[in-house]
């Protein structure tokens, strides 16, 4: 970033005033009566309600369009294990995506806390304030134990963006580049670079939606991982394959897909020459990809290119998913965020960018044309209609899944993905 950039960005988070988000009031506080009701004596009434029957706080509270962003600041963006405070402002700018795009109110949170168990006890024990939990920036391997005991042990939606919300929105990119190129999820041959939360989770969801054990080659520092290679976690021994290849260079040779969730200008652009004809290279290493876009196009002019940045075409970014992902998960009171509410997002994702593109939006990423294609296989942020068609589906999802408590809310449209 240059000097310039990065003032803006410090100048962004303090001016007005500190920080990104504020809380305001939603009822009447100007009468003494208005006191009255607010707080002491009327408060009394729905806290007996309450008391009475624990659900009646959807009905007397904010707790159903409440969320809770938390992490314990072990893996802030690509910054590292930096602590909790530091990683305030990304907590805040996830509540500030929330309410922009999906008007869920959201509070971050950050524990003070390294230790799983005491991270998890933290979480459990405030649980109840909130109608949602997304969990943030929390470093791998601890997050996704995490994260699964606290969907065990909290009846709220529990969802790790980093892992799941990466996975949707890749996944969804991807099944779009694939059609474009004239390739299918089940033949493809895919090589992740990188072993961490996100990657797992992109593996896995590619799984469910239909690729292919044996087409999957992962790598972390240590090279391909493999069968039989010494040293290798539970969640690394998912993705160990039967192969020769041990370095990347190797795993390249004919594959169709690279997918870069590691670090920056780890992939040398004369590798993708080894790859097979019409090439996805998804290079989402932040700020900086594992490849630029200008050295990956000059060396295959035949590829599709996404990344992580905005200043490229097709941005895989997670602020596609999880404000609507929440959104429809809270309007049908879901206890989770299972698969198949995953699978319906990025269906409706998939959809969603083969509509024609709005002037609007258009108007506001500063371009003349759009359209589904190789520089169009993922909606863009400022797309409205996003809400709807995502939210819908997800709602929808968990009602025919058995996770939901509330029917398909009436003010929702009638929203068939499939159709789109």
């Amino acid at each position: 970033m240059s000097k310039d950039i990065k003032q803006a960005a410090l100048d962004y988070h303090q001016k007005p005033k500190p920080g990104k988000i504020s809380i305001e009031l939603t009822t009447a506080a100007e009468t003494q009566e208005d006191l009255a009701l607010a707080y002491s004596p009327g408060v009394a009434e729905p806290v007996r309600a309450i008391a009475h029957d624990p659900e009646n706080a959807y009905r007397y509270t904010a707790k159903g369009n409440l969320v809770a962003v938390i992490t314990n600041g072990t893996a802030i963006l690509g910054l590292g294990n930096l602590g909790p405070l530091a990683s305030k402002p990304v907590m805040e700018g996830k509540a500030l995506l929330f309410k922009r795009f999906a008007g869920v109110d959201s509070i971050d949170i950050e524990v003070d806390t390294d230790n799983p168990q005491r991270f998890i006890d933290t979480v459990v024990n405030i649980a109840a304030t909130f109608g949602g939990i997304n969990l943030e920036d929390i470093k791998a391997p601890e997050c996704f134990q995490i994260e699964k005991v606290l969907i065990e042990q909290c009846n709220i939606p529990v969802f790790h963006d980093d892992q799941h919300g990466t996975a949707i929105v890749t996944a969804a990119g991807m099944l779009n580049a694939l059609e474009v190129q004239g390739k299918t999820l089940a033949q493809a041959k895919i090589v992740c670079l990188g072993a961490g939360s996100a990657a797992i989770a992109c593996m896995r969801l590619l799984k469910k939606l239909g690729a292919e054990q044996e087409n999957l080659t992962m790598i972390d520092r240590g090279g391909v991982i493999y069968a039989g290679r010494d040293g290798l976690n539970e969640y690394k021994e998912e993705f160990a394959n039967m192969t020769e290849a041990r370095t990347m260079e190797e795993a390249l040779e004919d594959a169709d897909v690279f997918l870069g969730l590691s670090g920056a200008n780890l992939l040398p652009p004369e590798f993708l020459k080894k790859m097979a004809p019409k090439p996805i290279v998804f290079a989402c290493s932040n700020p900086d990809p594992e490849i630029s876009p200008a050295l990956a196009n000059k060396a295959r002019s035949d590829l599709i290119m996404a990344t992580g940045r905005s200043d490229y075409p097709n941005q895989v970014n997670n602020v596609l998913g999880f404000p609507f992902i929440f959104r429809g998960a809270l309007d049908v009171r879901a206890r989770r965020i299972n698969d198949e509410m995953k699978i319906a997002a990025v269906n409706a994702l998939c959809a969603v960018t083969r509509l024609p593109v709005p002037q609007s939006v258009l108007d506001a990423c500063a371009e003349d044309e759009l359209s589904f294609g190789p520089d169009y296989i993922i909606p863009k942020p400022m797309d409205s209609r996003l809400l709807g068609a995502i939210s819908s589906a997800v709602a929808q999802a968990a009602i025919d899944s058995g996770v939901a408590q509330l029917p398909y809310p009436a003010h929702y449209p009638l929203v068939d993905v499939s159709d789109i």
